[in-house]
């Protein structure tokens, strides 16, 4: 039988005014160091709107890996960014041993964001596995950033709760070995699920977004809409996430901030654009316009 859940928070901007992001003060080093690693031959633009978003939710400085064969595009595409081309595998995939490329990067970081993009679970699982000992910032994992997590639910530990999860329905599934039709009816308590056994923060993305933490609180946030399900939705939501950790945010607090900020981004562009029909590179540009909407 499963427990009750507990009372979720309804996510509202005066529920956030009084949960304060921590104040930019200074230059971009202030404002923290995001690394952002993902990407693949296929997928580049996963990480490009991931790491966009990173900036664009106020962090100060970026450094983005993506394999070799591609960093060329991707420091074209992002001129703000430090690019590191990474071993890759016949396939385009990030090879593990990029582990050893990625070390005075990951000292340098304030967060680190990795799975956007990415597409060998095997190589992705033991390249997270390789960078986490040792890094004491924050953590936020998505997509198959999550392939880590789902061979041990304990490999985060380490990080005391530091890492913040943020897969769609069909990756918490995945993550907890049930089928989908599980989370799709009890999205809430699948999230507190896993938030339990990984000792992570959980920001489940869908019509309606829950944010769980690892001692049992719970967010709800219902803004957004249909247009957020496109292609790159959930890629930029995972780089707001990892933004406001790298300027100080604490795991929870950047799950729920992100939550609502990348919901607002979208009814902002529901309401110029159209219901459906507006593209994920558009939801970047609207994140600094949301936060200075909460400011007010």
């Amino acid at each position: 039988m499963s427990r009750p859940l507990p009372d979720a928070t309804l996510i509202t901007p005066q529920v956030l005014r009084n949960w304060r992001l921590p104040e930019p003060t200074g230059g971009k080093e202030a404002r923290g160091s995001i690394l952002v690693v993902g990407g693949s031959t296929e997928t580049l633009g996963a990480v490009l709107l991931a790491a966009e978003a990173t900036l664009r939710s106020g962090a100060g400085k970026l450094q983005v890996a993506v394999p070799r064969s591609v960093a060329g595009f991707a420091a074209q595409a992002l001129p703000e960014a430090l690019v590191r081309g990474l071993h890759e595998t016949e396939d385009g995939a990030i090879a593990a041993s990029a582990a050893e490329q990625l070390a005075d990067l990951v000292e340098r970081a304030s967060a680190m964001l990795i799975g956007p993009g990415m597409t060998d679970k095997e190589q992705t699982r033991h390249l997270v596995e390789a960078l986490l000992p040792g890094f004491d910032g924050p953590v936020a994992l998505d997509a198959l950033g999550l392939a880590a997590v789902t061979a041990d639910p304990t490999c985060l530990h380490q990080l005391t709760g530091r890492a913040v999860l943020t897969p769609n329905p069909s990756e918490l599934a995945i993550s907890l070995h049930v089928e989908p039709d599980e989370i799709e009816a009890d999205p809430a308590g699948a999230a507190l699920r896993l938030a339990e056994q990984a000792q992570a923060v959980v920001g489940l993305g869908g019509a309606t977004s829950w944010i769980a933490a690892p001692d049992g609180r719970l967010w709800e946030d219902q803004s957004g809409g249909a247009g957020l399900g496109v292609s790159g939705s959930g890629d930029v939501r995972a780089g707001v996430v990892a933004g406001l950790l790298a300027r100080g945010a604490e795991p929870a607090q950047a799950a729920v901030w992100a939550a609502h900020l990348h919901g607002r981004a979208g009814e902002r562009l529901a309401a110029r654009v159209g219901r459906l029909g507006f593209l994920a590179r558009e939801l970047p540009p609207e994140i600094p316009r949301v936060l200075a909407e909460v400011d007010l």
